[in-house]
């Protein structure tokens, strides 16, 4: 135990011991610090104005002069700084001093002047403690740095960073916003299970329970998406989700076992069509949260102007190879192509070729930029292109290098749905994962889906990308972590 602990734990005793509640369950503020500051930013140095102003927050900084403090209180808002002075009133001086310490939770009432140095002051005449902190805030010039600290930590970064607390505002502002793009579109917002009896929408591995009562195994979702398609069987028209999905998999700056994912699905249309919603979708938030249609990463600028960039994978990956688009299909040519590249162990050419890309050509795409002509043996949900039967009708958008959307025209035919799930069965068996496929979505296909398309978007990803944020850590509050 720490001796600033054990001083802070006294001064708790001996608060309780005086009568004085130091955990108080009601105190109502009539303002906070913005709003005071704004109201009176136009007052003078030296001039006082006699009202009564009632705030709260944590006590930040303490500056002791002996006959008088000058401390800063932070609400949810931002800071305001407060006065205290012996002349005005020694008994509640004498209470500050015996009792408060940086990081106490207050509340302060009292008359607003400006110091000499200009700054908006509270001048308090009432003091009370509202919750007492036992443990010192970091040093304040340092303040919280260490990455890891601050994940673990998080309410301890929120205090004494007020950018982070921004990220996380901008984030429930940008989710508003798609939840009111896509609604005024006629977008139904649902929910769909978390705990699913097989593990589908995606090629991840799951995280598994058990449930007693029905005696069977669960999984939660790696993906919702053949739910979602299931209710358009059904007759909704269009459909989106945002929530959680979970996957067992590895942790990087990009990925989060936990992550958030809005899912749509609009039925009579095409992969065209969400490419261009999803345009209009990023346009119009850029310009809401930015101001403008540009988005600024260290040096790197790119632009939401309309229309977004497309590059073709085959294309790009034949160009990079220097052989044809058709020999990409000849996989003795490929693999010796690779060689000293790349290293795979697929026998798959359109495994290799998406490979390829991500591993050589997609860290480059900073500016928006659409991918399309994704091999059938790597979009098992996705409809095959009318004039290609080997590419499928699928776009990725790639900013500053990452894949932040996933979309596709759906595969609506339930015979070639259940040939590309046993093809799908192959290939989880080489990867270890051993869960079944969805054959319940086949039958529902039996039943007949109108031509639809969908897509995945990373909520996660796209807050990165407009807030600037170099980890999914940073727009994460409280991520996957190793125990401390």
């Amino acid at each position: 135990m720490s001796d600033e602990y054990s001083i802070r734990s006294k001064k708790l005793r001996d608060l309780v011991e005086a009568g004085s509640d130091p955990y108080k369950n009601f105190y109502t503020p009539n303002t906070n610090a913005k709003e005071v500051k704004d109201k009176y930013q136009k007052i003078q140095v030296g001039e006082h104005i006699d009202t009564s102003i009632k705030v709260s927050g944590r006590l930040i900084t303490i500056r002791d002069f002996g006959g008088s403090v000058f401390f800063h209180i932070q609400d949810h808002t931002e800071k305001i700084q407060c006065f205290l002075e012996k002349k005005q009133n020694p008994e509640l001086l004498e209470f500050f001093k015996k009792y408060v310490d940086s990081g106490d939770i207050v509340g302060v009432e009292g008359s607003i002047f400006r110091t000499k140095k200009g700054e908006i002051t509270i001048y308090v005449r009432s003091l009370k403690i509202l919750a007492k902190c036992l443990h010192p805030l970091p040093e304040k010039w340092h303040g919280l740095r260490d990455v890891e600290t601050r994940y673990r930590y998080r309410y301890l970064d929120l205090i004494m960073n007020p950018e982070v607390k921004d990220i996380f505002t901008r984030r429930s502002k940008i989710i508003n916003f798609i939840r009111n793009f896509l609604s005024e579109r006629g977008f139904v917002e649902v929910e769909t299970p978390y705990l699913q009896p097989v593990p589908s929408g995606a090629l991840a591995k799951p995280f598994k329970t058990y449930h007693n009562e029905l005696e069977m195994n669960l999984f939660l979702r790696i993906a919702p998406e053949l739910y979602l398609k299931r209710l358009i069987v059904g007759g909704f028209d269009r459909v989106f989700e945002i929530g959680k999905n979970f996957r067992n998999e590895g942790i990087t700056s990009y990925h989060n076992p936990e992550f958030t994912m809005l899912e749509l699905y609009q039925s009579y249309a095409n992969y065209e069509d969400l490419m261009k919603l999803t345009e209009e979708l990023l346009y119009n938030l850029c310009k809401t949260i930015n101001g403008e249609p540009i988005l600024k990463l260290g040096e790197k600028v790119v632009n939401f102007s309309l229309p977004l960039k497309r590059i073709s994978i085959p294309e790009k990956v034949a160009e990079s190879l220097g052989i044809s688009k058709e020999e990409l299909k000849d996989l003795k040519l490929l693999k010796e192509k690779i060689k000293g590249k790349m290293e795979t162990d697929s026998e798959d050419w359109g495994e290799i070729v998406l490979e390829y890309f991500e591993e050589k050509i997609a860290d480059s795409l900073d500016e928006p930029t659409f991918v399309v002509d994704f091999p059938v043996s790597t979009s098992p949900l996705a409809k095959r292109k009318s004039d290609d039967q080997d590419y499928t009708e699928r776009f990725e958008l790639y900013i500053f290098g990452m894949e932040v959307a996933n979309g596709f025209s759906e595969l609506n035919d339930p015979i070639d749905q259940r040939k590309r799930f046993e093809e799908q069965m192959k290939v989880r068996k080489t990867r270890e994962l051993l869960e079944d496929m969805d054959w319940d979505f086949v039958k529902a296909l039996e039943y007949g889906m109108p031509p639809t398309a969908g897509e995945g978007i990373g909520i996660d990803r796209l807050i990165m990308t407009l807030t600037g944020a170099s980890s999914i850590k940073e727009v994460i509050l409280f991520p996957a972590m190793k125990p401390d």
